[in-house]
């Protein structure tokens, strides 16, 4: 089988589909998948809360920027809201106090912190042990993200510009012949394009490897969480999602439950990756030493892997080592939250080498994100 289009699109994630249903309103579009659905990934596992304080400042700009169109998407995305209310506290417990400090100094002026008394903080979380909160800070603009339905969207509206998408197809080769991308894959198929989006993920060094690029220094790391019971005493519905400003673990509602992680950046080989006893067990830990709540059963647990460079900054742009090779890849714990700008910033990148009059405004140009940056 061999399948022609105006652009090639690896990786059917939330930011590959972002792009590839933006680039179909310039031409046809491929989007090809090594595992059978898309998401299977980091995609598929995330906390799924909008948090425009985190990250660096390149990052909140495109958060900022995603914001506006997920509070409003376009008819037909979605049949419900994609962003809901939810809010965040950070507390730390003795010891720590100037690192809430450090984190009102930081927020985006848009979206300023408040602090709150260590009473509030457990008023709002009553599963807090008391003696662990020294200081908090409420971040009120947190919401959470319908990650499943944002995902969706994409697909849908890269099919609805005609947009064709193949899942089960890993990528063996690719090489550049006679103005075409060429990507051969494990499945015997064959896939041409003129121009290449490689939003591989955690294998994005290895398709531009393939491809005879030089690496970005992309380094995936692994984060675990875990599913429990929730106690609606403890975790009333309106409870904000809950951090701990001195080891960055967070416990969180999640459909009725409750999802706790340590927030881990374990270094890993790209790989589908899976939760150990020993992160689990290091959860379950925390979980006890600063809430109230006494863990009987893991009800479920996973792991995935969240995909940096060296500034934490995604890498989107054209590699000026290849003609036609466009790297969108690097985007660690914020691809949810980028992934509607960074697919607008793509097309716009490949089709006129200009970057969006919004996120333009927000200081961000086509060297922001290049991936020369990596390689100095």
């Amino acid at each position: 089988m061999s399948t022609h289009s105006d652009y090639l699109v690896i990786g059917a994630g939330i930011s590959g589909a972002a792009a590839a249903a933006e680039l179909a309103d310039l031409g046809s579009v491929t989007l090809v998948e090594m595992e059978e659905r898309p998401g299977y990934h980091s995609s598929g596992r995330s906390a799924a809360l909008y948090t425009p304080n985190y990250g660096p400042p390149a990052v909140r700009a495109i958060i900022a920027a995603s914001a506006e169109f997920y509070r409003d998407p376009m008819p037909g995305f979605a049949d419900h809201p994609l962003l809901t209310p939810r809010q965040a506290m950070s507390f730390v417990p003795e010891g720590f106090e100037a690192k809430i400090d450090e984190a009102i100094a930081v927020a985006t002026p848009a979206t300023p912190l408040q602090e709150i008394s260590p009473d509030q903080a457990c008023k709002l979380a009553p599963l807090l042990r008391r003696e662990v909160v020294a200081r908090a800070v409420l971040d009120p603009h947190v919401m959470d993200m319908d990650a499943g339905a944002i995902h969706q969207g994409f697909l849908k509206l890269l099919k609805h510009r005609s947009g064709t998408t193949f899942t089960d197809h890993r990528i063996a080769g690719l090489e550049r012949k006679d103005g075409l991308w060429r990507a051969t894959t494990t499945s015997g198929a064959q896939f041409e394009a003129p121009i290449v989006v490689n939003a591989g993920g955690a294998w994005a060094d290895e398709i531009g490897q393939m491809a005879g690029m030089r690496a970005i220094g992309l380094q995936p790391m692994r984060r675990t969480a875990i599913i429990i019971a929730s106690d609606p005493v403890l975790a009333p519905a309106t409870m904000p999602a809950v951090d701990d400003g001195s080891t960055e673990s967070y416990v969180k509602l999640d459909a009725g439950r409750l999802m706790a992680s340590l927030g881990d950046a374990t270094p890993s080989p790209p790989c589908d990756a899976q939760p150990e006893d020993l992160d689990m067990a290091m959860i379950v830990d925390w979980l006890e030493q600063r809430t109230h709540l006494t863990v009987k059963r893991i009800e479920h647990s996973w792991a995935g892997l969240r995909s940096f460079v060296a500034d934490h900054c995604p890498v989107v742009g054209f590699d000026r080592g290849g003609d036609g090779f466009f790297w969108l890849a690097g985007q660690g714990g914020y691809g949810i939250m980028l992934a509607a700008a960074l697919g607008r910033l793509s097309r716009d990148l490949i089709a006129r080498d200009a970057v969006p009059a919004d996120l333009a405004a927000r200081g961000l140009t086509p060297g922001s994100l290049a991936p020369e940056r990596c390689r100095l």
